[in-house]
């Protein structure tokens, strides 16, 4: 299974869609692997640049309706192969949330007032700020304050998650 943990990438805006992900230009890339230097090359969020603040990173923690737009793919898989399994937000555009979990990466729901705050007790400070997941719960950590916040999936969310994907899941049920 995948390593869900890991140091956490802000992005302090609502509704950044598939394009601001990956752009359409690149969608006639035949690997996931060409996708990669490409992601969220085109989302505007001040002081955000993706050379600078994507590498090293595993999880996004975000506002309401990632991954709006286009239903693609794509969208996923540039995170994907940028070692982002994880995306934490008020909620998603419904398709690009089911193809996070068809890819066998976690799409969580948190409250507005549970992200607001996230942001306000661990986005900026000195040194990143880490998470860890559970199957029910998120850990936050940053300079010596921790905190924990918990979550539900339901059952095939579950189960994709635990057969690494669609494809996995397939595979045993089919």
């Amino acid at each position: 299974m995948r390593q869900f943990d890991g140091e956490v990438l802000f992005l302090d805006r609502s509704d950044i869609n598939t394009d601001e992900i990956i752009p359409a230009k690149y969608l006639t890339e035949i690997t996931k692997e060409a996708l990669k230097p490409y992601c969220l090359e085109d989302l505007k969020l001040e002081g955000f640049d993706p050379k600078r603040d994507l590498a090293g990173k595993s999880v996004i923690v975000t506002r309401a309706n990632f991954g709006c737009g286009s239903s693609r793919e794509h969208a996923p898989w540039a995170l994907e192969v940028n070692g982002i399994y994880t995306v934490i937000a008020e909620n998603f555009a419904r398709i690009f949330r089911q193809n996070m979990f068809n890819g066998g990466m976690l799409a969580i729901e948190l409250p507005k007032e549970t992200i607001d705050e996230i942001f306000r007790e661990f986005k900026g400070k000195k040194t990143y700020a880490k998470i860890s997941i559970d199957p029910a719960e998120i850990i936050l950590e940053a300079e010596g304050k921790k905190k924990t916040y918990s979550y539900t999936l339901g059952g095939f969310e579950k189960a994709l998650i635990e057969a690494g994907g669609w494809v996995g899941y397939a595979e045993k049920h089919y």
